[in-house]
C-alpha cells in the first residue's frame, strides 16, 4: 500500500488541492510537510491526536515533519463558530507555546520545531497590508466558512485577519524550509488554501505546494470527540490522568472503534481488522476497545503509566486496593469522585462523595451492607474514616455496591 493509499485507508484525507501532485510527493519523494498548533491553552487535547498520529505515520515513511507552534497566531486565535476568543498576553502565548512544544517533542523528537512569532513579529503594519493584504480581496476572505459562520454574530478585524497570518506562515516555510505540504483538520481548510493562494501569487503557478485536510473526528452520534462528562480530555497528565484516558477509550462504542483504531494508533491494517473482527464475534469482551485504550495511553504517557492505569482499573474491578502504589492512588483520585477531609463519619463521607444523595439514603446503604471502606464492610452508622485504615496514612477508597467508588484523602 502506498503512502497516499495508507492515508486514505486510515481516513486522514478529506480535502486535497491536487491529488496527482500529492501522490507524487508522498509516494515518490521524501518531502517536508508541516502542521500547526496554536498555544491557546497550556496543553493539547486528545482531539489533537489525529494530527499527531498522522505526523508520526508520515515520519515512518521518511517524510520530514515541520511542527509549527503558533506563538504569534495564538495571540489572535483562530475564529470560533460562536464568539471571539479571549486574547492571550504575549508572555502567556509564548509560555504555552513552550509547553506544547515539549508535549509534541515526546511524540516526534526528531521533528523540526518552529515558532511563527519568530518571523511574524518582524512584519510592520504597512508591510503586512502592502505585501500580503493586497493579495486578497474581501470577497475571497468573506467566502471562507470560518468567516461565514460568524457573519451574523459579528467578527472582529483581528480574527478576520487570522487566515492571512497563517498564509504568511506557509509562504515563509515554503520559501525558507522547502516545506511543500500543509496538513490540518477540515475546519482549517479555508486557512490552508489561503496559504496556497499566497504561494501561487508570490511564486507563480509552477509552485510545488499541496494542501491537504483530514475530517474532524466525531463520535458516531455526531457529538464531539474527546469530551468526557467532566470536560475536555488533555494530554497533560496533571489535567487528565492516564487512568481517565484509558477509561475514556475503553468505553468507545462499537460504531466508533474501527475509525479510532485507524486514526489514533499506528497499528497495521491487518492487526486493526483482526481486532474489529474479534470484537464483532465476542462484543462482551471489548477486545478492540481494550487494545485501543492501551495503545493511546502508551502513545501519550508511555509503558509505565499504562501499567499504572491498568493496575488502577483492575483494583477498581476486583475491590482490592492494597497493592496500589502512591502514584496509582493519586491517579485513581483524579479519575474518581474525591474529597480532601479530616477524619469523617461514614454517612457524611457518602454524601460528600456523592455516593449517596442524603444521610437518610446513606443509612440505608450502610444498613444493607452495601458500603465498604478500603476492603472492609462497614455496618456501623458511627464509623469514622481516619488515617488508621488509610493506605500510606493518606488514601481511603469508599465503595457503594459493586461499581460505585470514591476516594478520600485524609488531611
Amino acid at each position: 500500500m502506498s503512502v497516499y493509499e495508507q492515508l486514505k485507508w486510515r481516513g486522514f484525507i478529506k480535502d486535497v488541492s491536487n491529488e496527482e501532485k500529492a501522490k507524487a510527493l508522498l509516494d515518490n519523494e521524501q518531502v517536508r510537510f508541516y502542521c500547526g498548533f496554536d498555544p491557546t491553552g497550556m496543553s493539547l487535547t486528545v482531539g489533537h491526536l489525529v494530527q499527531i498520529v498522522r505526523i508520526m505515520l508520515l515520519a515512518q515513511y521518511g517524510h520530514k515533519p515541520v511542527v509549527l507552534i503558533g506563538g504569534a497566531t495564538g495571540l489572535i486565535g483562530d475564529p470560533r463558530q460562536t464568539s471571539e476568543r479571549k486574547l492571550l498576553t504575549l508572555d502567556e502565548s509564548l509560555a504555552n507555546a513552550e509547553k506544547i512544544k515539549n508535549q509534541l517533542s515526546k511524540f516526534q523528537p526528531d521533528a523540526i520545531f518552529v515558532n511563527n512569532h519568530e518571523w511574524i513579529s518582524k512584519i510592520d503594519m504597512i508591510s503586512f497590508l502592502r505585501d500580503y493584504g493586497k493579495n486578497f480581496n474581501l470577497n475571497y476572505m468573506l467566502g471562507k466558512e470560518t468567516v461565514q459562520a460568524r457573519i451574523e454574530t459579528g467578527i472582529s478585524y483581528t480574527e478576520f485577519s487570522y487566515m492571512l497570518i497563517q498564509a504568511i506562515d506557509w509562504l515563509h516555510l515554503y520559501q525558507h524550509m522547502d516545506c511543500k505540504i500543509q496538513f490540518g483538520g477540515s475546519d482549517q481548510w479555508g486557512n490552508i488554501t489561503t496559504g496556497l493562494e499566497l504561494i501561487r501569487k508570490t511564486v507563480g503557478d509552477t509552485h510545488e505546494a499541496v494542501a491537504m485536510s483530514s475530517p474532524l473526528l466525531l463520535k458516531s452520534d455526531g457529538t464531539k470527540f474527546g469530551k468526557s462528562e467532566s470536560g475536555a480530555l488533555w494530554l497533560d497528565e496533571s489535567l487528565t490522568s492516564p487512568y481517565e484516558l484509558y477509561q475514556y477509550f475503553l468505553n468507545t462504542s462499537d460504531d466508533d472503534i474501527l475509525t479510532y483504531l485507524k486514526m489514533l494508533t499506528l497499528l497495521p491494517q491487518d492487526t486493526i481488522e483482526a481486532l474489529v473482527k474479534a470484537s464483532e464475534q465476542s462484543p462482551e469482551k471489548r477486545i478492540a476497545q481494550k487494545k485501543l485504550a492501551e495503545e493511546v495511553v502508551k502513545l501519550v504517557h508511555g509503558e509505565t503509566k499504562l501499567a499504572n492505569a491498568l493496575n488502577v482499573t483492575e483494583s477498581l474491578f476486583s475491590g482490592e486496593f492494597s497493592k496500589l502504589s502512591v502514584s496509582e492512588l493519586q491517579m485513581a483520585k483524579k479519575g474518581l469522585e474525591s474529597i480532601d477531609s479530616e477524619p469523617i463519619n461514614v454517612l457524611e463521607a457518602l454524601v460528600q462523595t456523592k455516593l449517596a444523595q442524603s444521610k437518610r439514603e446513606a443509612r440505608e446503604f450502610v444498613k444493607s451492607g452495601a458500603v465498604m471502606v478500603n476492603e472492609t464492610k462497614v455496618v456501623d452508622f458511627e464509623y469514622v474514616i481516619s488515617k488508621t485504615e488509610a493506605y500510606f496514612d493518606k488514601y481511603v477508597i469508599i465503595r457503594r455496591g459493586k461499581k460505585k467508588f470514591a476516594l478520600i484523602e485524609i488531611l
